[in-house]
């Protein structure tokens, strides 16, 4: 699992500074007007609305854009209908991938996803095979440099309701249960201990060892589904040596 945090930070780092980000502005708002024509345009009383928007505004996304995007999503303005879809599949040496996209064409989406791994050297596996592996979580990512001492900040974040505590090379990694992210965050927040990222997520119960040219395949194939337009999310149970990932990153 450390793995696998560890580049969810770097791909957060990336991203903010990335070329694409075009692309990824797309994804983070395509993200809010669903959640929010599901949920409904409340932000306080629909958890995964206020998730994707606070991801969005963690990538410097325009509020007006975020605005927007809920109004389409309650149904205020026109705008395509999207739905999740989630693929599960398999990588190089065993990982366990979850593909979580949101599209207007499932057709499309689908043989998208399956050709990427086909030509990258995973597979896609039947419904459930994999999903099972992952539990969905709040993670909050704080730098080391900008919160108090461990001990400090582990009596302050159980007493929101987080249920553990990690270190990270230089940032700790709080995680929480679905419905306890926002109260966790409100907290670290009136502590002034600023947030790096917030996201509910799907967190690995078990780690992959991965290594070598192996790790790099696996790497090749994560990038490849993440760069799909319809794509949101891709979480994986991999663990890799932190120089591959450096090299990476």
């Amino acid at each position: 699992m450390s793995g696998h945090s560890k580049w969810s930070s770097i791909k957060h780092k990336k991203a903010a500074t990335d070329a694409r980000r075009g692309k990824l502005f797309a994804k983070l708002i395509r993200a809010i007007e669903v959640a929010a024509r599901e949920g409904g345009s409340n932000i306080e009383g629909n958890p995964t609305l206020a998730s994707a928007v606070e991801k969005a505004k963690g990538y410097s996304v325009p509020n007006d854009n975020i605005d927007r995007a809920i109004k389409r999503g309650a149904g205020e303005t026109g705008g395509a209908r999207y739905e999740e879809v989630t693929y599960e599949g398999y990588a190089q040496g065993g990982v366990a991938v979850l593909v979580q996209t949101l599209t207007d064409n499932r057709n499309r989406t689908g043989q998208e996803v399956r050709h990427t791994f086909t030509k990258l050297g995973g597979n896609l596996a039947d419904p459930g095979s994999v999903a099972y592996l992952f539990d969905r979580k709040g993670v909050i990512l704080v730098d080391k440099h900008a919160a108090p001492g461990e001990e400090q900040l582990l009596e302050l974040i159980l007493d929101a309701g987080a249920e553990d505590l990690r270190g990270e090379d230089e940032q700790w990694q709080v995680t929480t249960g679905p419905t306890a992210l926002a109260e966790v965050r409100k907290i670290l927040e009136a502590a002034s201990i600023p947030v790096a990222s917030a996201e509910l997520t799907m967190v690995p119960q078990t780690a992959v060892p991965v290594e070598g040219a192996e790790a790099r395949k696996l790497l090749t194939l994560i990038e490849a589904l993440d760069d799909l337009d319809d794509v949101q999310n891709i979480y994986a149970n991999f663990d890799i040596p932190d120089d591959v990932l450096a090299e990476v990153g």
